[in-house]
């Protein structure tokens, strides 16, 4: 990731700064390791100070939960507006495209930021309810309905969880972004063609 260009003189917007800031730790985590990166090779990354870093985020953990709050925060963002529409194909075929969508864009990075660095992960954001798990059981019920065949509800749950299995597949290749994305995307449309419309997914660049 490049510097952020800006203008003499002007400053960046806090909330702008905050998700450069995530973008390029992200990027270091994934390429060096989460133990070899440094709060200050973060901030030099960015051409920032170590205040203005230390203002955003206490630490690298800090930067980690967050990356992992936002997620979540999105992922309940999109289950609310579901809840409020009117079960039918068309709003199961919506939510699951959305769902890929969100997970193609910053979710792609942090499962792959997830699948280096495990151990730290763990110190970082220890284990609790309210997951990843609770927002996928809540997905697959308002794809299918409350009352779905066991084997539909697993279909379901693995299309959604399409992206982050990919990126472990990936593991040891040179597949990129783009690649993962597109597997990703194949898959979970294979999984549940005959249960879902086929969502519109998000464009490979």
């Amino acid at each position: 990731m490049t510097k952020t260009d800006q203008v003499p003189g002007t400053r960046r917007k806090g909330s702008q700064t905050r998700a450069d800031i995530q973008e390029a730790a992200l990027s270091l985590f994934t390429e060096r390791g989460y133990d070899a990166t440094s709060m200050r090779e973060i901030a030099e990354q960015l051409g920032i100070t170590k205040a203005a870093l230390y203002y955003h985020f206490d630490s690298k953990e800090a930067v980690i939960r967050s990356l992992f709050t936002d997620h979540l925060r999105a992922l309940d963002e999109l289950l609310d507006w579901a809840a409020e529409q009117p079960h039918s194909p068309q709003l199961a075929s919506e939510l699951l495209g959305r769902w890929l969508t969100q997970s193609g864009q910053r979710g792609l990075k942090t499962m792959r930021f997830v699948a280096a660095n495990h151990t730290a992960l763990k110190s970082a954001v220890p284990p609790g309810k309210g997951g990843a798990m609770e927002r996928i059981d809540q997905a697959t019920r308002i794809i299918l309905g409350p009352d779905a065949p066991l084997q539909d509800q697993l279909r379901v749950r693995m299309a959604l969880l399409s992206m982050h299995s990919t990126v472990l597949a990936a593991q040891g290749t040179k597949a990129g972004n783009a690649d993962i994305l597109t597997a990703a995307i194949r898959a979970a449309t294979l999984l549940v063609s005959d249960l879902v419309p086929v969502p519109e997914t998000p464009i490979v660049d």
